[in-house]
């Protein structure tokens, strides 16, 4: 299972959201965007924060992918 960051990505893109932005307006730190570009994780304060800026529910920014190998696994 995995937490995919692809729709969060897609609205900093639509709405020019830049790291320089969200430093300046405090919104996340670098490392927590460096995490979200890359994959990694990332908690529950940083979800709050992104909601909170961009006036959305977590469903909006986040999604639920679940592993191939999982269901693979379990039909052996």
């Amino acid at each position: 299972m995995s937490i995919s960051y692809r729709k969060l990505l897609k609205i900093f893109e639509e709405k020019n959201i830049t790291s320089y932005v969200v430093k300046r307006d405090k919104i996340i730190g670098q490392a927590s965007w460096k995490k979200i570009h890359e994959g990694g994780h990332i908690d529950t304060r940083t979800i709050n924060s992104l909601c909170q800026y961009l006036d959305c529910q977590p469903g909006d920014i986040l999604e639920y992918i679940p592993d191939e190998l999982t269901n693979a696994d379990t039909t052996k």
